[in-house]
């Protein structure tokens, strides 16, 4: 029983852990995604970096939305990048079985 309660602990203790990341995450990413929205930013590298490190947030539903967000407004920019990263984000988040499912 002692073995159980320990790999419980350990996988309490790390689930805990990725919870704050995702939380910092938006925390950090929030002010930036939306500077470039608001400054109507054309900077490409700048938006694309922007989504590439938002992408390994996405399974957190607050990381997701900004995503969303970056997603919507670099479509008037550039739709065929951004389809790439609505396929990204798809490929990387959606399941089979559609649970989970998000239209970008």
């Amino acid at each position: 029983m002692r073995d159980y309660d320990k790999l419980l602990g350990s996988v309490t203790d790390i689930a805990t852990q990725i919870q704050e990341l995702n939380r910092q995450a938006v925390y950090q990413y929030t002010p930036i995604v939306n500077s470039i929205i608001q400054t109507k930013s054309r900077d490409i590298s700048h938006i694309e970096r922007t989504l590439d490190s938002l992408l390994d947030f996405c399974g957190y539903d607050p990381a997701l939305r900004l995503y969303r967000q970056l997603c919507r407004y670099y479509w008037d920019i550039d739709p065929e990048a951004t389809v790439s990263y609505i396929n990204a984000y798809r490929e990387l988040w959606d399941s089979e079985d559609g649970i989970g499912d998000v239209d970008l």
